[in-house]
């Protein structure tokens, strides 16, 4: 992908906008990324409450993938929110979130096969015993994926209560509201995908079927909580995990339709590409906020604008909020460097997203100490 220039004219990405009942003052909303920084019991850690509030301008903050049970974990140190420990972590994060001006959404998220029994203490479950084609990293390193239990009528019963429940301890913990995680190749996507749903029962087959559990998810969380503080996270088309959907231009027309008249607070788009009919055709059947994560090339360097000029053309697309995450990672004021066209921090080594503590975390510089380190007396934009 080629650089897009740097663009400090005026844009729609720092207007304010509306989610449901909160006002947002811009329309760039920091995407969940897996930082690895919880205990091995999946509690937040105090640095955790750090990173979030340097990132507070953003006009939405929704927070990476928690748990919603045990047996969902996916990789080691990874966020839970099945317990009162996780709650109180959760609510330190909140407090200081809230305290530096922002907002926040919680994501849940089971992993389904994504997982490990040296992870999370269990046989990891899934629509099918169809293990995930890739080695998983674990506290010994990568391992080979066993080969997950087929869930059965009961569990999938327990596990939508499972996520009605994560969402109630959100809300307690301090949230705005949840993000119900159907993308990246984790359960609820693997429902939806013929390659790992084999089932023929009511949860499998037809389209109907295959969208079913996550029809069942989001209402019993709506239910829970209220479905204006539910958004649903959807990645048309994405193999990673993975996942073969096999049927792509069926399975999200029928969801959206499902998931349309519940009074949601939004759906966000993963790897949106305005140019795709079915971006269009999704923008079109869904009546309500639609955040979209614009395609900026993941594995190679970011644009020199971070995703402006990407985030501007979804907007002009239809889409109602833009959703970064290497950006808002590697520069906690992304919203002031956007606004004012100031240069943005590279995201350092991949390896630093997940090895625990400061670096690579917390100490990406804002735009007065960068300055002051090139020797320059103001900051920008002072």
């Amino acid at each position: 992908m080629t650089n897009a220039p740097v663009d400090s004219r005026p844009s729609r990405l720092f207007e304010p906008a509306r989610l449901g009942a909160l006002g947002l003052p811009n329309r760039l909303v920091m995407a969940p990324m897996t930082r690895n920084r919880a205990t091995a019991d999946g509690v937040p850690q105090p640095i955790m409450a750090t990173y979030y509030a340097q990132r507070a301008s953003a006009g939405l903050i929704i927070a990476e993938a928690s748990t919603p049970n045990a047996v969902g974990q996916t990789y080691p140190n990874i966020t839970a929110i099945h317990n009162e420990e996780h709650v109180a972590g959760w609510r330190r994060v909140t407090d200081a979130v809230r305290t530096a001006g922002g907002r926040m959404f919680l994501q849940l998220q089971h992993g389904g096969r994504v997982g490990h029994p040296d992870n999370s203490g269990h046989t990891p479950v899934a629509p099918s015993p169809v293990p995930l084609p890739e080695t998983i990293f674990t506290p010994s390193g990568h391992q080979a994926a066993v080969v997950p239990r087929e869930m059965t009528i009961d569990e999938i019963v327990s596990t939508v209560a499972d996520f009605a429940a994560a969402a109630r301890r959100a809300i307690d913990a301090g949230f705005a509201g949840v993000e119900v995680h159907a993308a990246n190749g984790y359960l609820l996507h693997q429902f939806l995908a013929k390659g790992t749903n084999h089932r023929t029962d009511a949860y499998g087959g037809s389209v109907a079927g295959r969208i079913r559990f996550v029809v069942e998810v989001v209402q019993a969380v709506a239910d829970a909580i209220g479905p204006e503080r539910v958004g649903v996270r959807i990645a048309p088309g994405l193999t990673v995990n993975g996942i073969e959907e096999g049927d792509t231009e069926s399975i999200y027309p029928a969801l959206v339709a499902a998931l349309a008249d519940a009074g949601l607070a939004y759906l966000h788009v993963v790897f949106a590409d305005p140019d795709q009919p079915l971006f269009q055709d999704i923008r079109k059947a869904w009546p309500g906020t639609l955040i979209a994560n614009p395609v900026l090339g993941w594995g190679g360097p970011l644009p020199s604008d971070g995703g402006r000029h990407e985030g501007e053309r979804l907007l002009a697309a239809g889409a109602d909020l833009i959703s970064l995450g290497r950006s808002f990672l590697a520069n906690p004021d992304l919203v002031e460097r956007m606004r004012i066209g100031a240069p943005l921090n590279p995201v350092r080594e991949k390896g630093l997203m997940y090895t625990g503590g400061e670096s690579g975390y917390t100490d990406y510089p804002v735009l007065a100490a960068a300055q002051h380190r090139a020797g320059t007396a103001e900051p920008i934009g002072a």
